[in-house]
């Protein structure tokens, strides 16, 4: 018997092939990295060939080092949603890789923000916005007609790669749903959608479950280093997989990632949406769905912060040794909750949940003389907890209760980032021993898939959990005053927007 499952993780910057034992446990990792080229405020893309040839490389590294070719009992995959590629009637690419943080087509989302786009929403669970692949392609539409009369397939970055892999243009029924063209009631391409697009279903790839396992791949074996029997399981998108990675499937369970962006997301039984769209609803399985709010303004927002105001702190952390982080995070932990008056909206990168806004800015409010640049770091740490509790604040109103709070992404590596995150909330937090959590959801899957676990239920076998981590309840209650600042300030900018990005 094989002893062995892979999770290969397409993400926004990286691609992570991750091993585990058959039983559960972390074993080893590799990570490529790629660059997302931003030439300007609005365009977000990536070359797909350099990522697939990425994704190759990290597979067959990490199955070298471990010498485990023949030991593999499937490869499971998760992707970065909303992404978009299109190709020609010869499969030759139109476009490079467009990713969820492509701001093109804002003014198309914001003329489809009415009645007509609230309607398309709640049939197919993705918001009006620039992230969504049916608003990407309204703007191609317009803007390029040309090139759009010579689409022959629509694609996201997982069946681009997949294709290469197995030879087929096939979408699993998750990443389909944060298309905003597939009807989550039917779980097939949404007519309306369609003719609004003046697209046909063959342009699109066939839409099929998240459980969907490949035997014969394409000549690609060699390539990965892996035995010619080795499975490939087409999964699905890295959200849902990190519920099911962090066992937060039951009624009442709630995850939280935060990586170069972050989200909030519990599992619910049937399709549901938010009358203000205010949250989305993806498919996990046909009997699991996911609803939550992503940000934009994760990691992100720190690592802006180490760049253009630490310098000092990244010096000190070479001279030492040290990772630059690790003396930020210690220079924010000196300084009292609160930041003495000093809060952050942290939309660096426009935002998403619970905006659904791609014009919003960042901005420090409260800044006086007696604040330092260590106020400065915590403020923004302490903005990019207080946005994810927005988004919860939503995600509740939909919720009967909450049972479980469950986190994972970089940002569990740091003992001050989940206690912050706790006092904020003001619940007990866990984390799992894997951070790795959408590489082991869809080993999870994957294992579903292959007939090994009979229901998902069952992934609280295989999923442990670390310290967990309670509130203070007077720092709570202080973060309860703040916020109510925080989300007031934040109303009251919101008209300028628009404003700020005449001027950029």
């Amino acid at each position: 018997m094989k002893k062995y499952m892979m999770g290969l993780d397409l993400g926004t910057t990286a691609v992570k092939a991750v091993l585990f034992s058959k039983t559960g446990e972390y074993v080893d990792k590799e990570t490529a990295h790629y660059p997302l080229h931003t030439p300007n405020v609005h365009i977000a893309e990536q070359d797909p060939d350099e990522i697939l040839g990425k994704a190759m490389q990290a597979v067959k590294v990490l199955v070298e080092r471990n010498r485990c070719s023949n030991s593999i009992e499937f490869i499971s995959c998760s992707s970065a949603m909303h992404s978009l590629i299109l190709l020609d009637r010869s499969g030759s690419r139109l476009t490079e890789c467009i990713t969820w943080a492509d701001r093109r087509s804002e003014d198309v989302a914001e003329a489809w923000n009415t009645e007509a786009g609230v309607s398309i929403y709640r049939r197919t669970g993705t918001p009006i916005h620039p992230m969504s692949p049916f608003i990407k392609l309204l703007y191609f539409k317009n803007e390029a007609p040309e090139m759009y009369s010579r689409i022959g397939k629509i694609v996201g970055i997982k069946e681009y790669i997949l294709h290469h892999f197995t030879g087929l243009y096939e979408v699993d029924k998750s990443v389909a749903s944060s298309m905003g063209m597939m009807d989550l009631e039917t779980s097939s391409w949404d007519e309306e959608v369609l003719d609004i697009l003046e697209l046909s279903p063959e342009q699109l790839p066939d839409i099929v479950d998240t459980t969907r396992v490949y035997t014969a791949l394409d000549r690609v074996e060699n390539h990965l280093g892996i035995a010619e029997n080795t499975k490939i399981i087409i999964g699905a998108s890295d959200g849902v997989l990190a519920n099911l990675g962090v066992n937060a499937i039951q009624e009442g369970d709630i995850a939280i990632t935060i990586g170069t962006s972050g989200a909030i997301r519990t599992v619910i039984d049937a399709p549901k949406t938010d009358p203000k769209m205010r949250t989305f609803c993806y498919h996990l399985t046909n009997d699991h769905y996911v609803i939550g709010g992503p940000v934009n303004n994760g990691g992100v927002v720190l690592r802006w912060v180490r760049d253009e105001l630490c310098r000092e702190e990244v010096g000190e952390a070479e001279s030492k040794g040290k990772d630059p982080y690790e003396v930020m995070t210690q220079a924010a932990k000196d300084i009292a909750p609160g930041s003495n008056g000093l809060i952050f909206h942290p939309y660096l990168a426009g935002e998403r949940a619970p905006l659904w806004n791609a014009k919003a800015v960042g901005s420090f409010y409260g800044l006086t003389l007696s604040h330092s640049r260590s106020h400065m770091i915590r403020a923004a740490m302490e903005g990019v907890v207080y946005n994810l509790y927005s988004v919860y604040l939503a995600l509740r109103e939909q919720m009967n209760t909450v049972k479980s709070i469950k986190a994972s992404g970089g940002f569990a590596r740091s003992e001050m980032w989940k206690q912050l995150m706790s006092d904020v909330f003001g619940e007990q937090l866990t984390v799992p021993k894997s951070y790795e959590s959408s590489a082991f959801g869809a080993c999870l899957l994957g294992m579903h898939a292959i007939g090994e676990m009979d229901d998902l239920n069952d992934v609280a076998d295989f999923v442990g959990e670390s310290d967990a981590y309670t509130p203070d309840e007077q720092t709570y209650m202080k973060y309860q005053d703040i916020m109510s600042v925080y989300i007031e300030i934040g109303r009251a900018l919101e008209p300028f927007y628009d404003r700020m990005d005449d001027i950029r």
